[in-house]
């Protein structure tokens, strides 16, 4: 039953049903059993500064315990597509140790697998030149297991979907693409693919980065746009990908090239409204976010510590999967007038341990260690950190196995912190060993 907080509100985030909830879906078991999904996690994520110098954007830690991909592979395994293909480039070790230790589970005698997909570099080619080429350099991959239809998933964003539900709307369209999408204001969506549809949701325009996007109409100050989710039937996305890789003039990529290419031939290319599919609606909106940037990445982190956030990550019907580390509980220790072990509002992941500090709306991720006296607020601490003592923390990001020495200080001096380390232009303050001097001699 739900639990009452100390303002007399009712959270149902703090005690999940015991009984999972059933989402109103199509019976699709037909449809994901014959569906191989390829998620794209070779990108560096460059937006986000230091916390991709040692790991691509997918294997960057999220939520206290999870990584970033997680979301897609676990979207996958809940939808019932259990045949995945993770395409991986740059600084790809972090990222496939996690996918060995925690997605080791499917099972191939019932043709499950997770396969890592690095570039083939055949003869005339080399790693992964786009998102297409990173599909196209699998073909071979891909008509050994012979799909039925293929997914194709960024491997970066943080989101709950139900993949199940866009093929079955791809399958009664008749459509041979079909694109996730979902409407942002209008000054965010030039980063994204934006997209023109009509009033059956058929695809007539598509623009990929627009300096001017195309707003929806009746919504001048809104904009709908891809969520780089594609469902093909394979057949069909076997022919694209030969016809794009023997065009001189492409640059191998899907929102820039491949989708452009079809709607100019008339291709069926039908949207597909995230809101259909998406498994988390609060107050009536889909979560789904992009955290590309130090600022996004801190604020869907931040999230997470509301009293009722917007991301769920307590349902029992769709969990969000991850490596399971034997780790010993939190622990908060010392009670005394000058120091107590203490968090409010607090994500504190396990094997942590709040020796005499106080933690306000922060998490802690995983074997993170905050010593007496340290005073940590609006922070995300990433796993294997140590926090020495009097040290004080105001909306920052310290990164994997950072040592913060006694007495230490971010967050209250734009100035000083901006001379050592790297302050966004939202104010938040990334640390890492590097910019502390230190050596790391582990990747995570």
């Amino acid at each position: 039953m739900p639990v009452t907080d100390v303002t007399g509100e009712s959270n149902r985030w703090l005690a999940p049903p015991l009984v999972a909830a059933c989402y109103r879906r199509p019976q699709v078991g037909s449809l994901v059993r014959a569906t191989y999904a390829v998620v794209l996690a070779g990108g560096r994520g460059s937006r986000l500064k230091q916390l991709t110098d040692w790991r691509c954007k997918p294997a960057v830690p999220f939520g206290g315990k999870h990584r970033i991909v997680d979301f897609a592979l676990s979207n996958c395994v809940n939808s019932g597509v259990r045949r995945i293909g993770v395409a991986t480039q740059y600084r790809s070790h972090s990222l496939l140790q996690h996918l060995q230790r925690g997605w080791n589970f499917l099972d191939a005698h019932l043709q499950e697998f997770l396969d890592v997909l690095p570039a083939q570099q055949p003869l005339q080619a080399g790693w992964y030149g786009g998102t297409a080429d990173a599909v196209y350099q699998n073909l071979d991959i891909l008509r050994m297991h012979a799909p039925g239809y293929v997914l194709v998933l960024a491997g970066d964003h943080v989101y709950k979907m139900d993949y199940g539900v866009m093929l079955a709307e791809h399958e009664a369209t008749g459509a041979e693409v079909t694109i996730a999408c979902l409407e942002v204001p209008l000054d965010d969506a030039r980063a994204f693919g934006v997209m023109r549809v009509d009033d059956r949701d058929r695809v007539t325009g598509f623009a990929e980065k627009p300096d001017e996007p195309e707003p929806v109409p009746g919504h001048p100050d809104r904009a709908l746009v891809s969520m780089g989710i594609y469902a093909f039937g394979s057949a069909a996305l076997y022919g694209f990908l030969r016809e794009d890789a023997h065009d001189p003039c492409s640059s191998r990529d899907f929102g820039r090239d491949v989708i452009p290419a079809l709607l100019a031939r008339g291709v069926h290319v039908q949207a597909h409204r995230y809101a259909d599919s998406c498994v988390n609606v609060v107050h009536g909106q889909p979560y789904w976010r992009d955290v590309g940037t130090v600022d996004a990445y801190w604020s869907a982190n931040m999230d997470l510590v509301r009293v009722e956030p917007e991301l769920n990550m307590y349902d029992p019907a769709w969990p969000i999967r991850t490596v399971e580390e034997h780790l010993p509980p939190a622990k908060f220790v010392f009670e005394a007038p000058d120091a107590r072990g203490q968090a409010w509002d607090c994500l504190v992941a396990s094997g942590c341990v709040v020796s005499g500090a106080s933690i306000h709306r922060s998490l802690l991720f995983t074997n993170t260690v905050v010593e007496r006296g340290s005073h940590l607020e609006d922070s995300v601490i990433l796993p294997e950190v140590a926090i020495g003592r009097g040290v004080r923390l105001r909306r920052a990001i310290v990164d994997k196995f950072a040592e913060l020495p006694d007495g230490f200080e971010a967050g209250f001096d734009a100035a000083a912190d901006a001379a050592r380390f790297h302050v966004t232009p939202g104010g938040v303050v990334l640390i890492t060993p590097e910019m502390l001097g230190q050596r790391v001699h582990e990747v995570g």
